[in-house]
C-alpha cells in the first residue's frame, strides 16, 4: 500500500521522543508537513534536526509549546492555523498507591492527557470540517481496557480518550473528517530496558531479556515481545491516509494482542 500525505499538515504534540517521535517521521516519510511539538525549544530544535538526518528532504516544523495550557494551546493554533492531521499523543504515566493519589494527581492526569487533546480538537476541528478532510487521532493504551492497580489514575484518563474519540467521531458524522484512537500495547521506549534488566537475568541479550520479561510480567500479550514505536507510527500513518476514509469512531489496536478480547 502506498500512502501519499503530500499536501497535508500534520501536528504530533509530545513528538520529541518516544512514539510520538516516530509518528513524526512516519507522517514526514509519508510526505506530510510536519509540526514538531515539545514544551522546549532546544529539545524540539534538537528533533527537529535528528528528524531532518533520518528523513530527507522533510518538511519540518518546529512548535515549542505546551499544549497542556490554554495559552500554549493558543499559541499553536496561532503559529499553525491550518492542521489537517492532528494525533494528539502527548501524555503523562506513572505508578502509585491508588489510596495514595491526590486530588491534584487525578487533576493532572486529566488536564494533560485528556483535556490538552480535547482543546486541540475544539481548536482544528471545525477548520477540518468546513474543508471537507481531515484526522483527528488519540494515542490510547491497554491500560484503557485492563486498568493496572498501581496505574488507575493513568488508565483513567485513557479510557476517557476512548469516550471523547468516540463522541468527537460523532460530532463529525458526513463530514470527510475521521476520528479515532490507536490503542498502543507495551512499547519499546526510552528507559524501558533498564526497567526491564532490573527484572530479568542481566546476562541475557536484549530480545532474550524482552522476551523473558513479556513472558514473567506481561503473560497476555500475544506478540511475547515489546512493541517498537514504529510498529504503532504505522498503523497512526495509515488512519491518516485517504485509505482509511471510512474507519472513524473506532479504537484500534497495537497491542500485540495484549487485551484479551476481541473487541475493545
Amino acid at each position: 500500500m502506498h500512502i501519499d500525505l503530500t499536501g497535508r499538515t500534520a501536528l504530533v504534540t509530545g513528538s520529541t521522543q518516544g512514539i510520538g517521535a516516530a509518528i513524526a517521521a512516519g507522517l514526514a516519510r509519508a510526505g506530510a508537513r510536519v509540526a514538531i511539538n515539545g514544551r522546549d525549544e532546544q529539545r524540539v530544535a534538537e528533533s527537529v534536526g535528528l528528524l531532518a538526518k533520518d528523513v530527507p528532504g522533510a518538511d519540518l516544523v518546529p512548535l515549542a509549546a505546551d499544549v497542556t495550557s490554554e495559552q500554549g494551546a493558543e499559541r499553536v493554533a496561532q503559529a499553525l492555523p491550518r492542521v489537517d492531521i492532528l494525533v494528539n499523543n502527548l501524555g503523562i504515566f506513572g505508578s502509585a498507591d491508588p489510596l495514595e493519589i491526590t486530588d491534584e494527581e487525578w487533576r493532572r492526569y486529566f488536564e494533560v492527557n485528556v483535556l490538552a487533546a480535547v482543546r486541540l480538537t475544539r481548536l482544528y476541528l471545525p477548520g477540518m470540517t468546513e474543508r471537507g478532510w481531515g484526522r483527528v487521532q488519540y494515542i490510547a493504551s491497554d491500560s484503557a481496557i485492563a486498568i493496572p492497580a498501581e496505574m488507575i489514575h493513568y488508565g483513567m484518563s485513557k479510557t476517557a480518550l476512548l469516550a471523547v474519540s468516540r463522541g468527537f467521531a460523532k460530532k463529525a458524522a458526513g463530514t470527510g473528517v475521521t476520528v479515532n484512537s490507536v490503542i498502543a500495547g507495551p512499547t519499546h521506549t526510552g528507559g524501558v530496558e533498564d526497567f526491564v534488566y532490573e527484572l530479568v537475568d542481566r546476562d541475557l541479550s536484549w530480545d532474550e531479556a524482552q522476551r523473558a520479561f513479556m513472558r514473567m510480567y506481561r503473560p497476555q500479550s500475544l506478540l511475547q515481545r515489546l512493541i517498537e514505536p514504529e510498529e504503532i507510527a504505522h498503523m497512526v500513518v495509515y488512519l491518516s491516509s485517504d485509505q482509511a476514509s471510512a474507519t472513524t469512531g473506532g479504537a484500534l489496536r497495537v497491542d500485540g494482542g495484549y487485551v484479551d478480547a476481541i473487541l475493545p
